[in-house]
């Protein structure tokens, strides 16, 4: 085992001849020839404290004629974690760490102190040797005797401590990544419904269009069918790229998303996402007020990943405004090189201690604690806005609303 401590000093042994008086307390722990009485003197390099180590040392020096000890002195500069496992609170210190009990002295008195409990540390000594003694206790520990307990076993002990505290911060460390990995697949997976619904239906569109029986007449013209094969198309490139995402997922990567920016038109990516939410804000009698300029410029983004966006924001605002509530969709060229996309809701809003937290990992609102969902859909809109080098925040009231704002980018000409 390692020993890692310094002492300044281990006094020499003193071992008195057979037959001395009962003031001898130097017996020793059968098959282990340390002297019973075990003592740490933990001091620091003050100068009043060095005097007054010296005067304490001399003293033990005197004691050591009458009762055989080993003393270990450690410098709480080069050990701290030997101090604070022994829970110290000033020094110098005299620990006797053996025979139990454990007893600490300290203080501008310690010398005193150290005269007034020697003779109960000799007799706590010979009380430990003597085999004929008839505490039920004492029996039980020479019964099965305890090794003593030394500087060495300290520091084991600190460093098997630190070990626990290590592998119990991974252990919570790993849990949150598991956790947070299985709530990124459920997500995912649920969200694989809808582009492979939307291309379910457009390729059973086209399916049912080639069994028109001979003679009849096509039910889609060309440009219809043609649009219908690219929007199958269009949604199974989403399919593909959500799988990657969960397998990522899977492996616990931390890779950045996966972007693949072009020249965009944002308003009528909106406009797509506000269809889709049609039946949900008829179904709350919600009230949608839009305001997108017809002479956006374009700008520079992932299409797939920006309507991932707005599909979050919009699902939120959707399910926190009350029945015929309202939300507000806006976009406005804030300067030359950004734009900027709000979302409103006339729900409860967010607490202002909580607004800073929001886009947080797995950060989920109290009132939140019981409902449906993973806490980490703003997360996602965070890490997809900044990889595109734009920003997304909020702005809360509460119970008057929030407002989600994002920026992109505008692409230069």
């Amino acid at each position: 085992m390692l020993n890692y401590f310094h002492p300044i000093e281990k006094l020499n042994s003193v071992h008195p001849t057979p037959g001395t008086s009962d003031t001898d307390c130097s017996p020793e722990q059968p098959g282990n020839s340390a002297p019973l009485l075990q003592l740490l003197l933990f001091v620091d390099k003050r100068p009043s404290s060095r005097e007054q180590t010296r005067h304490i040392r001399k003293s033990l020096k005197d004691l050591k004629a009458e009762c055989d000890f080993e003393l270990q002195v450690i410098d709480v500069g080069e050990q701290p974690d030997l101090a604070e496992h022994f829970k110290l609170v000033a020094t110098p210190s005299l620990l006797k760490i053996h025979p139990e009990p454990r007893q600490t002295l300290a203080g501008s008195n310690l010398i005193a102190q150290l005269e007034h409990w020697w003779p109960r540390w000799k007799r706590s000594v010979e009380e430990y040797a003597d085999p004929q003694q008839s505490a039920p206790a004492l029996a039980e520990t020479l019964t099965d005797p305890k090794p003593i307990y030394s500087v060495a076993c300290a520091v084991e002990l600190v460093q098997l401590s630190d070990e626990v505290f290590r592998l119990k911060q991974e252990k919570e460390h790993l849990q949150e990544q598991l956790q947070l990995k299985d709530r990124i697949i459920a997500m995912l997976a649920h969200d694989l419904r809808n582009p492979l619904t939307a291309a379910s239906l457009a390729l059973e569109t086209l399916e049912s269009n080639q069994k028109v029986k001979e003679g009849e007449k096509s039910r889609l013209t060309p440009t219809l069918a043609a649009h219908l094969m690219k929007q199958a198309r269009r949604q199974i490139r989403i399919v593909d790229r959500m799988i990657t995402d969960i397998l990522q997922a899977a492996r616990g990567t931390n890779a950045q998303l996966h972007i693949e920016p072009k020249k965009i038109e944002l308003g009528a990516i909106c406009q797509d996402v506000i269809q889709q939410f049609q039946d949900k804000f008829q179904a709350k009698s919600l009230n949608l007020e839009t305001d997108i300029p017809a002479d956006l410029p374009l700008v520079y983004a992932d299409p797939d990943r920006i309507k991932q966006v707005i599909v979050n924001l919009l699902d939120n605002a959707s399910k926190y405004t009350p029945d015929r509530g309202t939300v507000n969709l806006s976009i406005l060229h804030r300067t030359a090189y950004k734009v900027q996309v709000s979302i409103c809701n006339s729900g409860p809003g967010i607490p202002e201690e909580d607004c800073a937290s929001i886009f947080e990992d797995s950060f989920r609102l109290q009132r939140d604690k019981s409902k449906d969902g993973y806490g980490i859909g703003l997360s996602l809109c965070q890490g997809i806005i900044r990889a595109h080098y734009g920003q997304i925040w909020v702005d809360s009231v509460p119970d008057r609303g929030s407002c989600f704002h994002f920026t992109l980018p505008v692409q230069n000409k």
